[in-house]
């Protein structure tokens, strides 16, 4: 890519070819949270509450890590502001919604809408961005870690996306609680304290065996979920000096009723470019962005993503490329060589 555009002027070039309709909140996406939340209590009580055996207690984990996950999407869809306007009403909501995943809805505001969204993919500011070789060789355990032979490092990595989320929300906590007003801290502490005494007391309540079916084996779930999707946003994209979202977002295609079920999260690239509209409206968006700039839209079928993800190291590399430290092997990044459509990926040598 020659140029970068920030994503006002691709948004601007957009939006006349857009209903109005599409800028208002969407209230009626609330019905899909409400089925969620009922089939997530059904589940519960029924774990709680029932003596069952193992194999029907792991399948309402799994409808229950599921469900979590789905809530979170539409948490993230909340607490944007698509679905309802009234500040109260959206943090109450987005809290209900990201309550299994623990994490309180101002915490989540300030990390990923006004830092994330703001600073994507800049290696300094955006609290999501991967290292470069320069943060590599600083950290001990990254030199550590990158010594295991690729194919273990990259099984671990995909094992990792079972906790990643949850433990990346805890650190985020550390990282940002300081910078809240002082009058603001004590909300910010309530929102992240809440839900983890709510699991942990259903813990002392029911005991480990049946927590670890309600809560703890459906969290493993959801994070996974969650993660899948997230670690294909943009780690296969290069750091970019402007936040454009066609050079550091990529949109995943998936079956349609995946679509209804995540809430239109595969589409990111979209996301970025309004990220105060509903999904609801992003295939609209699609189709505008592709129309226009097709040479510059990366999209790839959700599996095909995750494998190109496990196939590259994690490190970059002057911005636009990925490097095995240990090998001193170069990939390619999207538009910088990595092939969306077959997986051709870009490989030279150079010393570390």
């Amino acid at each position: 890519m020659k140029e970068y555009h920030s994503f006002g002027w691709y948004a601007a070039r957009v939006s006349p070819h857009l209903p109005k309709k599409a800028f208002k909140p969407v209230p009626s996406r609330l019905l899909g949270g409400l089925a969620y939340l009922i089939v997530s209590l059904a589940g519960l009580g029924t774990i709680i509450f029932f003596d069952i055996n193992i194999w029907f207690s792991l399948l309402i984990s799994l409808v229950l890590g599921a469900s979590f996950a789905g809530m979170g999407f539409l948490g993230h869809e909340i607490l944007h502001g698509t679905v309802v306007r009234k500040p109260w009403l959206r943090d109450l909501l987005g809290a209900i919604a990201f309550w299994p995943l623990t994490t309180g809805p101002k915490l989540w505001r300030k990390w990923h809408n006004l830092t994330h969204h703001v600073h994507t993919q800049d290696e300094e500011k955006d609290p999501d961005a991967w290292p470069s070789i320069q943060k590599f060789k600083r950290s001990r355990f990254m030199r550590w870690m990158y010594r295991v032979p690729f194919s273990i490092r990259a099984l671990a990595s995909f094992a990792s996306l079972a906790v990643t989320f949850t433990l990346h929300s805890l650190k985020m906590f550390t990282v940002y609680v300081k910078e809240f007003n002082p009058k603001k801290q004590p909300s910010v502490w309530l929102e992240a304290i809440l839900p983890w005494a709510t699991w942990l007391g259903l813990l002392f309540w029911v005991g480990f065996a049946k927590w670890f079916f309600a809560f703890l084996l459906p969290l493993l779930i959801a994070n996974f979920i969650v993660m899948a999707y997230i670690s294909t946003n943009h780690r296969l994209n290069p750091l970019v000096p402007v936040n454009d979202p066609l050079a550091n977002s990529l949109t995943v295609t998936t079956p349609k009723w995946v679509d209804v079920l995540h809430f239109n999260f595969s589409y990111h690239t979209e996301h970025h470019l309004f990220p105060g509209m509903s999904p609801k409206y992003y295939p609209m968006v699609k189709e505008q962005i592709k129309r226009m700039w097709p040479e510059r839209y990366h999209e790839m079928p959700f599996g095909r993503a995750l494998l190109t993800l496990f196939k590259t190291p994690r490190v970059y590399y002057h911005e636009k490329e990925f490097i095995d430290p240990h090998k001193g092997t170069l990939f390619g990044s999207l538009g910088n060589g990595l092939n969306p459509k077959n997986i051709k990926i870009k490989r030279t040598k150079v010393r570390t």
